[in-house]
């Protein structure tokens, strides 16, 4: 590796270090609780009405924040993934070698570990007194940028990070100094255990579908390929769970759901990543109005385990996920934004001709779906800020929904939209085999063969459907949307630790 001098000042301390039989990176370490745990201790020790004589003692360890040396006293801070605690090392325990040791070798970012008792600083500070110190890593390369905090009417530097490209490119830095990052995780996290939980108490169970499929499906996207060397086979990376998990409900399953990547070879954007998190499941014996509820109940639930509430802000604008949501029909919805009446346009042809008469600019030789999708997305999309059902949309751009009764060209399909962007996606599921068939055929004759809505033929699904289906809803929803919504961030970059990002000579 090519260190630039600030790193070479650190590399002579790692070589000073061995030089005298200090490993500054030792196998072991003595840690005994974290600093949370200990902090808790003290209080609990602080609230006894008779305390004993020796306060708590404990051995940390922690990066190092923040640092300052002054003459026979040295602070610092410390953290650990649960907290931040001072650091007091004094000459009268460590000695004068101790001391100096300290300020010479050690350096913003690095890992240390220290024992001793617990008490409060002067300024009322709970602190670890050191006893006894080491190294455990020393961080060859300085924490990206400094920064200076009055603490306690006090200077301490702290290092923190800002730029967004180098936050992505390196996360385990952004991490590192950003305790806004690292909660958006956390709340990433607490989002997947509530969205289980939910679940789980409604009787779903969990499964694992496979990643890597001889036939991509469940939705209108298209894939990445691969290739099995010893089978000689072309395999895709999924695009959606659903027909696997569909597989399951034919088996005997009714009630199930995965959470797990999804791949797509499109576009990137502030809400696209090539590779992103989803939430699907199917529940025997519901439709599409059965999920509606669910749905709205599942991430009320979410808000108030997560949040503690249900509002929140988005995009400067507050919004309430209380129960119920708007509910609007797509054909009015469209209707009252562009006053193009779908259901008059039979083909595409027609809707492209009132398109063009109603000053909407649309793109030529598109099929009626995609038509419709562009007026769903340009028109209807960015005014849903408040938590919306859209509901009941046409056949062409739904083949795996069942049609709507007494209207062959409208399927009972929803998708849920909140903070202006699509969030789910639901619909009660078409269970007749034969149906089926005819879609996907109706599919490749209406869309080019590389078209990412030309779903393809998938034989053995069918044969599935065959054995018998039962009637049943299904649902899908991005689990960094929903993250997106939850932390207030408008980049799906934010949400995903390490999102894809072009090659940084491309750029150049």
């Amino acid at each position: 590796m090519d260190w630039n001098e600030l790193e070479k000042i650190r590399l002579a301390k790692v070589e000073a270090m061995r030089s005298e039989d200090i490993e500054p990176y030792p196998t072991r370490s003595e840690v005994d609780q974290t600093i949370k745990t200990a902090i808790i201790a003290f209080e609990d020790f602080e609230k006894q009405s008779e305390p004993s004589i020796n306060a708590p003692q404990a051995i940390l360890a922690g990066r190092i924040r923040s640092k300052r040396v002054m003459g026979k006293l040295a602070f610092c801070h410390i953290e650990d993934s649960s907290g931040r605690l001072q650091l007091m090392l004094r000459v009268n325990e460590i000695g004068q070698g101790g001391l100096k040791e300290f300020d010479e070798r050690f350096d913003l970012g690095d890992f240390i570990q220290a024992g001793g008792s617990l008490m409060r600083s002067r300024t009322g500070e709970i602190t670890l007194l050191v006893s006894e110190y080491k190294m455990l890593a020393k961080a060859i390369t300085p924490l990206p940028a400094a920064k200076d905090e009055i603490v306690d009417g006090k200077v301490v530097h702290h290092a923190t990070l800002s730029d967004p490209e180098t936050r992505y490119r390196q996360r385990y830095a952004d991490l590192a100094v950003n305790d806004e990052a690292r909660n958006i995780f956390r709340t990433r996290t607490a989002i997947i255990r509530a969205l289980q939980r939910f679940l789980d108490k409604h009787d779903f169970i969990e499964v694992e579908t496979p990643i890597l499929q001889p036939i991509y499906g469940g939705a209108a996207a298209r894939p990445f390929s691969t290739f099995h060397n010893q089978l000689h086979q072309e395999l895709f990376l999924r695009i959606s769970f659903e027909l696997y998990l569909k597989r399951l409900l034919v088996g005997g399953f009714d009630r199930v759901y995965e959470i797990g990547r999804d791949f797509r070879n499109e576009g990137v954007s502030f809400k696209h990543n090539p590779e992103f998190t989803q939430l699907e499941f199917y529940m025997a014996y519901a439709d599409y109005e059965k999920i509606m509820g669910l749905t709205e109940q599942m991430l009320a639930t979410v808000c108030d385990e997560v949040l503690g509430k249900r509002t929140f802000i988005f995009d400067g604008q507050e919004i309430n996920m209380d129960i119920p949501w708007r509910r609007v029909e797509l054909r009015q919805g469209i209707l009252e934004a562009t006053g193009v009446d779908i259901y008059a346009y039979p083909d595409a042809e027609a809707l492209y001709q009132a398109m063009q008469k109603a000053g909407l600019n649309p793109k030529e030789g598109q099929p009626r779906g995609k038509l419709i999708d562009s007026l769903i997305g340009d028109f209807l999309e960015p005014n849903c800020i408040q938590p919306t059902f859209l509901y009941d949309y046409p056949r062409d751009i739904s083949p795996l929904a069942k049609n709507k009764p007494g209207n062959p060209q409208i399927v009972e399909r929803f998708e849920g939209f909140v903070g202006g962007m699509e969030l789910c996606n639901a619909f009660t599921e078409l269970n007749d085999p034969l149906e089926q068939e005819k879609r996907f055929a109706e599919m490749g004759r209406t869309y080019d063969a590389d078209d990412e809505e030309n779903h393809p033929m998938d034989e053995d699904y069918l044969q599935a459907m065959s054995f018998g289906m039962p009637p049943s809803g299904g649902f899908g929803m991005g689990i960094d949307r929903l993250t997106m919504l939850l932390t207030g961030n408008r980049s799906i970059r934010e949400v995903i630790l390490f999102p894809y990002l072009r090659d940084i000579e491309s750029e150049e």
